[in-house]
């Protein structure tokens, strides 16, 4: 047999907040962290020449999706009402190791609120102002 198998367990995946461990996520992506923005922009002359600007944009957003059951729902409401500026920290621990968040973030807003037949996801968005991927 060649070739790697790589395992993956969801249950290795952590979020913090503020030091509080984040649980209760929803069925499917439970956290989604991205860079917002290249980190250099690149263009070229008519006649070929090269520009590359470095983009000095260290900011990211980190998307928490949760049960309508879950326990951290008033949490991260509070701390978006509040305002706060908090650190946040996804960690992998898994086969590949990765780190994603900073010590500058905010809720944006409480998240919308659903109810229906079934329970429902809240989906919190945070702003990381220092966003790094380790």
């Amino acid at each position: 047999m060649t070739g790697h198998i790589g395992t993956y367990d969801a249950r290795k995946v952590v979020v913090t907040v503020a030091g509080v461990f984040i649980t209760g996520y929803a069925d499917g992506t439970m956290v989604k962290s991205s860079k917002d923005n290249d980190n250099f922009e690149s263009s070229s002359s008519a006649q070929g020449d090269a520009v590359i600007s470095v983009n000095g944009d260290n900011m990211g957003t980190i998307e928490i999706t949760l049960n309508q059951t879950s326990p951290s729902i008033s949490y991260l409401d509070s701390l978006a009402n509040s305002r706060t500026l908090v650190p946040i920290w996804v960690n992998s621990n898994n086969e590949i190791k990765e780190v994603t968040g900073g010590t500058k973030a905010m809720v944006t807003k409480p998240a919308d609120k659903e109810y229906g037949k079934s329970a429902s996801n809240r989906v919190y968005t945070l702003k990381v102002f220092d966003y790094t991927v380790k």
